[in-house]
């Protein structure tokens, strides 16, 4: 089956396209962190961990969450590079 090759313009609007998904996915893992912040806090003040416990934990998740950020990043930049190349 043959394709006919993409036009300039519907390049411009796959990229629009892919970067609104690498948002969506920035903010999913946002919230899976917000929540699991949430979750440690609860735990805090339950007495099931300690304050340090906690600040290590949000550290971690920062940690975490930033890597996944980043590899979210990482891929939306090379998927925008390989529909812009002609």
């Amino acid at each position: 089956m043959n394709l006919p090759p993409l036009t300039e313009e519907r390049r411009h609007e796959l990229v629009r396209i892919v970067k609104n998904r690498v948002e969506e996915a920035r903010v999913a893992i946002r919230n899976v962190r917000r929540d699991s912040i949430r979750d440690l806090r609860e735990f805090e003040n339950e007495k099931l961990i300690s304050e340090d416990d906690l600040r290590r934990g949000e550290e971690e998740l920062q940690k975490i969450t930033d890597e996944f950020i980043e590899d979210v990043n990482q891929t939306g930049e090379r998927k925008e590079n390989e529909i812009l190349e002609v």
